[in-house]
């Protein structure tokens, strides 16, 4: 018989037992009714009383006509008690065989001790054997009721397992973690000569890089039980719950040595201690007590290895970071060039692609992404030659999958005047156009007029390389391209829109870095107070500025002048090249997408066979715009 069988005959037990209780303590049925001694009296001489029966001082008997008390309600039977004065009840009861009844008994009364004691400790007894089931029914695992305290660790099947060959663009990474899976292969070799692995290694990095796939990796490469588990599923509303399944989580790795187990977003239990606007200590805190302790508790030679991930590096405790816990820390950045291309042929081993899909472009077309991006533009790319009934996935396909990641979705449906769509490629082109001017910005990649995600019109920069590090110069010229909406509306359309409200914003929020942080002004390099520090991570709540009134007075001047700067900049790169502008803006107008080579060709005056501009009357200045992003 399995266990599932068990516990329902046991709760079926369970519930008889409560029946019977009921039934004892309900032993005077319905139709019955307690008689007052004096009114039972009556009933008799009256002959409305047909049998008797009597034990020590309490007699049960039956009606002949149904009783009917106060409240209206009938009865067919009666108890009733006999005072301890009266004498002589028998023969006054057995005057009553004339006038209606006809069976009178006295029994011997005899109680049971055994009866008794069920109807006094019954109901603790009761309770008792509720509780010890429910007890057993916390200890126990599987699918028991009220397991809080198991872990909920999940093992993971290595068939069909992940190895190193399918990990790309973190070589660095790969290579620091082979030391992990040779230990677990051949522990031997290390501990021979005294040395310990690391008890724990924290996989750091941002969101999409493969953090949880190089763990699998390991596993698979090892070849050992991999149990993985989110740090969110630690601490429930149960006060306990969360150390007890830490407890259990090592127990189970233990129990299944060699083996990893790996914690997923650890920064949801593993966060500094103390911290937020009260502080206390709660039960995360609890949880991740009994981690730090579970940690110095396990010896290296037990063949346990503790993972984690996360993105938030900087909101651990300082406890779980110091050596003996999370030895080793890895980086798990986004891959360069070379690291994109291996990805996205790792990610088109499926997938039929053509022969003109050149994954090198593509790579280098890519900057900035993760491998989950990259995943999500193989992906999209074959949806897309599905949805057009191709055999295989073509160029054409990836570059489309790219302008929806980076862009977002064309809005056709959205409803424009005319005015607004001459704004729009107003403003896109002044973008372009100081964007191509300027030596040191990024390539122009693709400019659109169509609505897409939340802007009205985008107008895309590629770097050609990837870059890590930006010269004053550079962010200089960024500022400008930004700055450049604005100044062709106010330039060629005689008005200012709402449209540049996010380019505003981004130029103010660039420039203040540059003053403030990175110390690219001509107040020198100071650190002047740009903080991001979090109020959950224990910081004052009232952020104290390290610097007098008068130097933010300066600040305040300094930014304004770097914006100004930008903007006159964009001012006259727009006004000397008039011609150009006016070509591209009407050409950005009618074709409504112009991508680089177009672009380029039409500011060095050859612009390629397209249909005539048509000539449209300058609108006039309305008073609302639709606010949106540019």
């Amino acid at each position: 018989m399995n266990q599932t069988m068990k516990n329902v005959f046991l709760w079926l037990f369970l519930i008889v037992i409560v029946v019977l209780v009921f039934n004892i303590f309900n032993q005077v049925e319905q139709s019955s009714t307690e008689l007052p001694f004096s009114a039972f009296m009556d009933q008799g001489q009256n002959g409305n009383i047909s049998t008797l029966e009597m034990k020590g001082q309490k007699i049960n008997g039956d009606f002949v006509a149904p009783f009917e008390d106060a409240q209206g309600h009938k009865f067919t039977k009666f108890t009733t008690i006999v005072p301890g004065f009266y004498e002589n009840l028998s023969k006054d009861i057995l005057s009553w065989e004339g006038k209606g009844l006809q069976k009178f008994q006295v029994k011997e009364d005899k109680e049971n001790p055994w009866m008794a004691v069920l109807i006094g400790w019954g109901p603790i007894l009761l309770l008792i054997v509720i509780w010890v089931m429910f007890m057993r029914q916390m200890q126990g695992g599987g699918n028991k009721a009220l397991s809080f305290g198991k872990s909920k660790a999940r093992l993971i099947d290595n068939h069909g397992k992940v190895t190193f060959e399918d990990v790309a663009g973190v070589d660095e990474a790969i290579e620091e973690l082979r030391e992990i899976v040779d230990f677990l292969k051949t522990p031997k070799k290390f501990t021979k000569l005294g040395g310990k692995i690391p008890k724990g290694v924290l996989l750091m990095g941002p969101p999409g890089t493969g953090k949880t796939l190089l763990a699998k990796a390991i596993a698979g490469e090892a070849d050992v039980p991999f149990f993985s588990i989110s740090g969110s599923e630690f601490v429930e509303m149960f006060v306990g719950v969360g150390a007890s399944r830490v407890r259990d989580m090592f127990d189970q790795g233990k129990k299944n040595a060699p083996c990893i187990i790996f914690v997923d977003e650890i920064d949801a239990v593993g966060r500094h201690r103390g911290a937020g606007l009260g502080g206390g200590h709660d039960e995360r805190e609890q949880t991740l007590n009994q981690l730090l302790v579970e940690m110095d508790g396990f010896e290296s030679e037990d063949g346990v290895i503790l993972m984690a991930a996360t993105n938030r590096p900087d909101v651990l405790d300082p406890a779980l970071l110091r050596p003996g816990r999370f030895d080793r820390r890895v980086v798990v950045a986004r891959p360069d060039v070379n690291g994109r291309e291996a990805i996205i042929a790792i990610h088109t081993r499926k997938v039929p692609v053509a022969e003109n899909v050149d994954l090198r472009l593509v790579a280098r077309g890519t900057p900035g992404f993760s491998g989950a991006d990259l995943q999500s533009l193989v992906n999209e790319a074959a949806l897309l030659a599905a949805r057009k009934e191709k055999s295989v996935v073509d160029m054409s396909d990836f570059e489309e999958a790219k302008d929806k990641i980076i862009m977002g979705l064309e809005r056709k449906s959205l409803a424009m005047s005319d005015d607004e769509k001459k704004n729009t490629a107003y403003h896109e082109a002044g973008h372009t156009l100081v964007a191509v001017m300027l030596p040191e910005s990024d390539p122009i990649h693709k400019v659109t007029t169509i609505p897409r995600g939340r802007a009205l019109g985008v107008t895309v920069q590629l770097p050609e390389d990837d870059r890590y590090t930006y010269t004053k110069s550079y962010l200089e010229c960024r500022v400008a391209i930004l700055m450049a909406g604005r100044v062709a509306e106010e330039m060629f359309m005689d008005h200012i829109t709402t449209g540049a409200g996010n380019d505003i914003e981004v130029a103010t929020d660039l420039v203040r870095k540059m003053v403030c942080k990175w110390g690219m002004s001509d107040m020198g390099p100071w650190n002047l107070g740009v903080a991001e520090d979090e109020i959950f991570l224990g910081k004052d709540l009232v952020r104290h500025n390290n610097y007098s009134e008068k130097t933010a007075q300066r600040i305040d001047d300094t930014i304004s002048k770097i914006i100004q700067k930008g903007y006159e900049t964009a001012s006259k790169i727009l006004d000397e090249n008039r011609k150009t502008f006016a070509i591209l803006a009407e050409t950005l107008y009618e074709k409504e997408v112009l991508d680089a080579d177009e672009v380029m060709a039409i500011v060095k005056g050859k612009p390629k066979a397209a249909k005539k501009p048509k000539s449209v009357k300058k609108p006039k200045a309305r008073k609302t715009k639709k606010a949106d992003e540019e």
